[in-house]
C-alpha cells in the first residue's frame, strides 16, 4: 500500500486548522455564517445588521491574527531548520545566538524611551535582534573552530543583552512600562492588525525564498565544513548569508508577536524526523508544520474562558515535554 505523503497530510491539517480557527474563540462564528460572509466578500456585498458584528470580528480581528500565527510559525520553524543545519546540531535554535535577548532588549528600550512613536517597539526589536546576531558572527567567526566559537559567542552576547534587558526592566515604570515589557516577552497575537501581517509577509516570504534557493548548499554544509569546501562552497560567506536571512525570519516574528518560545526548536526537530535531512523537503515541510502548530496554539490561547494568556506559556508546556520525549525516542525517529 502506497504511503500517504506527509505534505498532503500537513496541508489538509492546515486547511482544517484555518477553518477551525476562523469559527472558534470566545466569539463563535458558525460555518454557515462564515460561508455567508465569504460570499459577501467575494461579490462585494455589504453585511446586514445581523452579520455586521461577525464581519468585523472575522475580517478585522480574527483573520489577520490567523495569518500572522501561520507566518510567525513558519518563520520561526524555517529559522530553526537553518540554524540546526549550519551548526549541524538538531538542538540549536535562533535564541542560542542572541536573537531572543536582542529582540527583548530592543523592545524594552522602545517601550521605555520611545513609547509614543509609531511602530517603535517592532522596529527596535527587529534592529536589535539583527544587531545581536551580527555581533555574535563578528566575534565567533574569528575562531579556529567556527561552530564552537559561534556558540560561545552566542552565550556571551545573549548574557550581555539579558543583563542589559534586566537593567531596563529595573528602571522601567512598574505600573505601565514593566507590565508591557513582561507581556511582550511572553508573546501574543492579541494586538495584531493588517499592517503587521503585510509587513511580516514581505520579510518572511523573501527570507524563506532565499533560504530555499540555497537549500542544496545548506545540504552540503550539513555534511561538514571540509566536505562543503571540497565541493566548492565558500563556507564562511554562505554561513553568514544563511544566518542573516534566518535571523530576519526570527526577528520579523519576534518584532510583531513578541517572544514565542520552543516553536523554532521543536518544529524543526519534528520535521527532520518526519521528512529527513534533505532541505529540499525539510524547509517547506517545517514551514507548513510550524504554521499549523502556532495557529492551533494561538486558537487554544484565545479560546480559554476568562481571558487570554501569553502564548509562550502554552508553547513551553507543549514543547518542553515533547522534546524530552523525542530525545528519549531518538533511535526510533522516522527515516526517509
Amino acid at each position: 500500500m502506497k504511503k500517504i505523503s506527509p505534505f498532503l497530510i500537513i496541508i489538509l491539517l492546515l486547511i482544517a486548522g484555518i477553518l477551525f480557527a476562523l469559527t472558534s474563540g470566545q466569539y463563535h462564528i458558525s460555518l454557515n455564517t462564515l460561508r455567508d460572509l465569504l460570499v459577501l466578500k467575494l461579490y462585494g456585498g455589504t453585511p446586514g445588521d445581523g452579520l455586521a458584528t461577525q464581519a468585523m470580528v472575522l475580517w478585522s480581528v480574527r483573520l489577520p491574527r490567523i495569518l500572522m500565527a501561520i507566518l510567525a510559525g513558519s518563520a520561526l520553524s524555517v529559522s530553526g531548520v537553518v540554524f540546526q543545519g549550519i551548526m549541524r546540531n538538531p538542538l540549536v535554535a535562533p535564541s542560542f545566538l542572541g536573537v531572543t535577548h536582542g529582540a527583548v532588549f530592543g523592545a524594552s528600550m522602545a517601550i521605555i524611551f520611545f513609547s509614543t512613536a509609531a511602530l517603535s517597539v517592532e522596529v527596535s526589536a527587529f534592529i536589535w535582534a539583527i544587531a545581536a546576531v551580527t555581533i555574535v558572527y563578528l566575534i565567533g567567526g574569528r575562531g579556529i573552530n567556527t561552530l564552537t566559537t559561534l556558540v560561545i559567542a552566542g552565550v556571551i552576547v545573549s548574557t550581555f543583552f539579558q543583563a542589559a534587558g534586566s537593567l531596563l526592566k529595573y528602571i522601567a515604570d512598574p505600573y505601565e512600562q514593566l507590565p508591557t515589557i513582561v507581556f511582550w516577552m511572553m508573546g501574543g497575537m492579541n494586538n495584531i492588525i493588517w499592517t503587521h501581517v503585510i509587513r511580516a509577509s514581505v520579510i518572511i516570504s523573501a527570507g524563506v525564498a532565499v533560504i530555499y534557493i540555497l537549500r542544496w548548499k545548506l545540504n552540503l554544509m550539513a555534511l561538514g565544513d571540509e566536505e562543503a569546501l571540497s565541493m566548492g562552497v565558500n563556507v564562511k560567506f554562505l554561513r553568514a548569508i544563511l544566518m542573516i536571512f534566518a535571523t530576519l525570519l526570527a526577528a520579523a516574528s519576534s518584532s510583531s508577536c513578541g517572544i514565542i518560545m520552543w516553536v523554532d526548536l521543536i518544529v524543526a526537530h519534528i520535521s527532520r524526523a518526519i521528512v529527513g535531512a534533505d532541505h529540499k523537503r525539510l524547509i517547506p515541510f517545517s514551514a507548513l508544520l510550524g504554521g499549523f502548530f502556532l495557529l492551533m496554539t494561538d486558537t487554544i490561547v484565545r479560546s480559554i474562558p476568562g481571558g487570554e494568556i501569553p502564548i509562550s506559556i502554552i508553547t513551553s508546556f507543549i514543547g518542553a515535554p515533547l522534546l524530552g520525549y523525542l530525545l528519549l525516542k531518538q533511535k526510533k525517529q522516522w527515516k526517509e
